[in-house]
This record gives C-alpha cells, sequence and structure tokens, in this order.
C-alpha cells in the first residue's frame, strides 16, 4: 500500500470516530433533555395532586372585523401628482393668445375655443377658491384639484385667483402664477378670464382634456 493512501485511510478513519463521539453527545444530550423534563412533569403531578383533563375541547369563533381596503394606488397617484414640480419661471407669455384676457389654448385647437369656453359653451362644473393660500400651498392645492377633475370626468372648472384687492399694490398675487401653472398641465387645453357673473378678471374659466383624449 502506498504511503498516500494510508494517510487517507487514517483521516477516514478519524473522521468517522469524529462522527460517532459527535452522534453519541448528541443522543445523550436528548436523553438527558428527556429526562429533565420527565422530572419536572413529576414535580408538577406531586405538587399538582391528580388532574382530570377537560374532555370538550370547544373554541370560541370570533367573526374577524373586516379590513378596510387601502387605495394604495390612488394614493400613489395623488403623491407623484402633488411631487411633481410646477415652476413658477415658466415662460408663458409666448403661449398666450393676445387678447384682452390673455387667453390660452394648446397647439391644434381652433380659436373658437376660446370664444365658447368664455360664454359659457361648457357649464362650469366645480370650482376652486385660492383665497388666503400662499404660493406654494396654491400650487398644492391646483395640482390636486385639477388631476381630480379629470379622474372625475369633467371638462369645464373654475379657478378663482383673486383681484387683489386685499393685496399689497392691490395687484392679484396669483393671477400671473396660475396661468402659469395651468399652461404646464397636460389635462388643461385651454383657458381664459371669466365673465363678470362668473368672477370676472378674479377667475379663470379652464377646460380640461376630453376621456377620450386622456385614455388615448
Amino acid at each position: 500500500m502506498k504511503p498516500a493512501d494510508l494517510a487517507r485511510l487514517v483521516a477516514l478513519k478519524e473522521r468517522m470516530l469524529h462522527a460517532a463521539r459527535a452522534q453519541a453527545e448528541r443522543q445523550a444530550a436528548l436523553a438527558e433533555a428527556a429526562a429533565r423534563e420527565r422530572e419536572e412533569r413529576d414535580r408538577f403531578r406531586n405538587h399538582a395532586g391528580p388532574v382530570t383533563p377537560l374532555r370538550a375541547r370547544t373554541h370560541a369563533h370570533l367573526p374577524r372585523p373586516p379590513v378596510e381596503p387601502v387605495p394604495r394606488q390612488r394614493q400613489l397617484d395623488e403623491a407623484a401628482a402633488l411631487a411633481s414640480s410646477l415652476s413658477d419661471d415658466f415662460d408663458v407669455t409666448t403661449l398666450l393668445d393676445t387678447d384682452d384676457a390673455l387667453s390660452y389654448r394648446r397647439p391644434g385647437l381652433g380659436a373658437d375655443v376660446v370664444g365658447r369656453l368664455r360664454q359659457g359653451h361648457w357649464s362650469i362644473q366645480r370650482q376652486l377658491d385660492l383665497h388666503g393660500l400662499r404660493r406654494d400651498a396654491a400650487r398644492e392645492a391646483l395640482t390636486a384639484f385639477v388631476r381630480q377633475a379629470e379622474r372625475d370626468g369633467l371638462r369645464c372648472v373654475r379657478v378663482v385667483h383673486g383681484k387683489g384687492n386685499g393685496s399689497p399694490g392691490r395687484e392679484p398675487v396669483l393671477k400671473d402664477k396660475v396661468k402659469r401653472w395651468l399652461v404646464q398641465k397636460n389635462q388643461v387645453i385651454a383657458f381664459t378670464q371669466a365673465r363678470a357673473a362668473d368672477g370676472g378678471h378674479g377667475a379663470l374659466l379652464v377646460l380640461l382634456r376630453s376621456q377620450r383624449a386622456a385614455k388615448t
């Protein structure tokens, strides 16, 4: 037999002995644990006395309260909408029509759309009043309002930004900013200053894209 083969046999024998010792130790530990459990059980019986097990093992079945559904996708959509940044520095002047109301319409829309919007061709379905809001709060409110209006299938809404009667210099602080923000919203296809009966120069009538256009 070669020395190398002899060395392998010796190593194998040592591993077998080691495995046997480990197995014996595990069995001894299990036997010791079982004996300790029996001893504790006997001690409990000696202290507690005779015990009669219950015959019936009935359990009360309590109805589980229904779990309220969580509109996770809507929450994600609204969070994304509120997180989207509308720039205050967006140059809107080149996109506005040069009329008295400085109206707006997306490219591809006929010039008569703005006229029909102002004349009440589309009835006002919802209103957002931004009176008393600071710039950041007004921007978030407008973002959420437009998104919800489109989700509800609305076409025409009114945004009241105020006439600036209570502002320094009696200038409407939000008027210019609201126009900048609306132009940046994909849902908005046109807007114009409201008629006197609908708020005059303190409000805008906003036309939103149709559901069919939104799906497309």
